[in-house]
């Protein structure tokens, strides 16, 4: 297949990208591939809104800008956290018209929730389900351009780049170019190939490397795992957000999260005795950042030899707290907790990955031709901790500079007509021969299980040196073996994700080795000083 620009995911940052482009090349096609359905994303699952200076008269950028910067803990980039608190109301206004529908109080105003790390009531949210609201108003937008496909059940393989050419290609390699990639058709379970001048990766996030995460099942790290493979920049891996309040329902995955409004509404944490903890760990006490609030969880458990602590909101007003959190409030009915009568046991689960591909302020990668942003993008903004909400402010906000840096890109890379033939003409097929289909599918599924657990028991919320040496060690014997397997094994959508897992997997491992400091989400308890000298982990 021939496109002319190619999409990797149809969540916030996919799709923000496709309807600017489609509208502004309407004789050009747009293709956006998805391994699920269309509307399976992260941002689907995005339950408390997202953040946006709307006020002026009570907010401004210097706040959000310095609540983003604290948070961050020294590793932000400050003029991406400039550009994306600045120019975000726009992309609001943009969604907002796309019909995006966000609460409003009763005189008309939107009404603004306040999380985590802010100073301000910043939010807008539709209930508690913003995300999936705004996936619903940007799919509908979406089909209004007739010259965009959007292909379901389509798993990519790998980038195409002068590797597959027969040239030699490594990181010191200055040029590296991306002509497409190779994607598995579960329709026909086919490997084909898709040639495109112009790629976009918005993947979404890895939570799924973790045994507990509120992460969907297709959060496996695919796009950060593809371009490592192709020789392109990763940065940061080490900064995985725990969310610190999802759901404890043992044995449910992905786990149901309570989202950080709840305790801007009035929610208080306490622990197995009823105390309210948080005042004891930082002033701001519930509404301290993810990282802080966390970390004073896994503290309290492991006190205390619990695997939960409680969220208190019986005394908050049943109406309103039904009329802003419907879901969550019938999601502990269906497991027999009344939210006005009962605490909500809760634990920190695998959430955000504020690592990823290293973009420049345009959403470009290391790699020519290929763009990155949303949750797979490290861009800057959040340095070494994501603030709650901003997570789709950036997807909108990148998405938007990538296509306005298309728009000349396009033009150069297309000046040759026959520059997308000469691509076609080289790219080989996929060469499947030698490969069969796997005879025990355990061999696949027990390795995802042991991943899960080593991320889980030695890189999570706290870690040692002794344990990061473990997991290293535990996850080469996996990439060993499952490397060997996939030279071996017809491409299933579940080797390719366990394969992507483990690389995911490494990447988190090594850059927690190399940082040897305790920093933000990195916490380290062999490294509990700040190190001087602030920089930005790159593999």
């Amino acid at each position: 297949m021939e496109t002319d620009f190619l999409v990797i995911g149809s969540g916030i940052a996919g799709l923000t990208y496709a309807i600017k482009t489609a509208r502004y090349f309407p004789e050009k096609k747009i293709t956006i591939i998805t391994k699920a359905q269309a509307d399976e994303t992260n941002t689907k699952y995005a339950q408390g809104g997202i953040a946006g200076v709307w006020d002026d008269q009570k907010d401004s950028f210097d706040k959000h800008i310095e609540d983003t910067l604290i948070a961050g803990d020294g590793l932000c980039n400050k003029e991406v956290v400039e550009i994306v608190v600045t120019e975000g109301p726009e992309r609001i206004k943009e969604i907002i018209e796309y019909g995006a529908r966000f609460d409003k109080t009763e005189s008309g105003e939107y009404s603004l929730g306040k999380e985590g790390g802010h100073s301000e009531n910043r939010i807008l949210h539709h209930k508690d389900v913003t995300g999936s609201e705004i996936e619903r108003a940007m799919l509908e937008e979406l089909r209004a351009c007739n010259n965009v496909e959007l292909i379901n059940h389509c798993f990519v393989v790998d980038l195409i780049t002068q590797h597959h050419l027969g040239f030699l290609v490594t990181k010191s390699t200055p040029d590296i170019q991306c002509y497409g990639v190779y994607v598995l058709n579960l329709h026909n379970n086919q490997i084909e190939k898709i040639i495109a001048p112009i790629t976009l990766i918005a993947t979404g996030g890895n939570g799924q490397a973790y045994r507990t995460t509120t992460n969907p099942k297709i959060a496996t790290g695919d796009g950060v795992a593809m371009v490592y493979r192709a020789k392109g920049r990763i940065e940061n891996m080490e900064f995985i957000q725990f969310h610190p309040t999802a759901l404890y329902e043992p044995g449910v995955s992905p786990s149901f999260l309570i989202t950080e409004a709840v305790r801007g509404d009035g929610g208080i944490l306490r622990n197995k005795q009823g105390e309210a903890f948080m005042e004891k760990y930082d002033e701001r006490k519930d509404l301290a950042p993810r990282d802080i609030v966390a970390r004073a969880i896994d503290s309290e458990m492991k006190r205390a030899g619990t695997e939960h602590v409680y969220l208190d909101c019986t005394h908050m007003d049943k109406e309103k707290f039904i009329h802003h959190f419907p879901n969550i409030y019938e999601r502990c009915k269906k497991i027999g907790i009344d939210v006005m009568q009962h605490w909500i046991p809760v634990a920190p689960a695998a959430h955000y990955s504020c690592g990823g591909v290293k973009t420049d302020t345009m959403a470009r990668t290391s790699i020519q031709h290929l763009y990155a942003c949303g949750e797979c993008a490290s861009t800057g903004l959040h340095g070494a901790n994501r603030l709650a909400s901003n997570s789709l402010l950036e997807a909108m906000v990148f998405a938007h500079r990538a296509y306005i840096d298309t728009i000349e890109k396009h033009n150069k890379i297309c000046e040759s007509p026959e520059t997308q033939q000469h691509w076609q003409s080289q790219v080989p097929d996929w060469d499947a021969k030698g490969t069969t289909y796997p005879k025990e599918m355990i061999l696949i599924t027990q390795s995802l299980k042991e991943l899960q657990q080593i991320m889980s028991d030695y890189v999570g919320i706290v870690r040692t040196d002794v344990r990061l040496e473990r997991a290293s060690r535990r996850l080469d014997l996996l990439h060993e073996e499952t490397e060997e397997l996939y030279k071996n094994t017809k491409v299933s959508p579940q080797l390719c994700e366990l394969r992507n897992l483990i690389t995911v997997g490494y990447l988190i491992v090594k850059g927690a080795e190399f940082r040897k400091e305790s920093r933000g989400l990195h916490f380290n308890t062999d490294h509990l000083q700040k190190s001087a000298l602030v920089q930005n982990i790159i593999l």
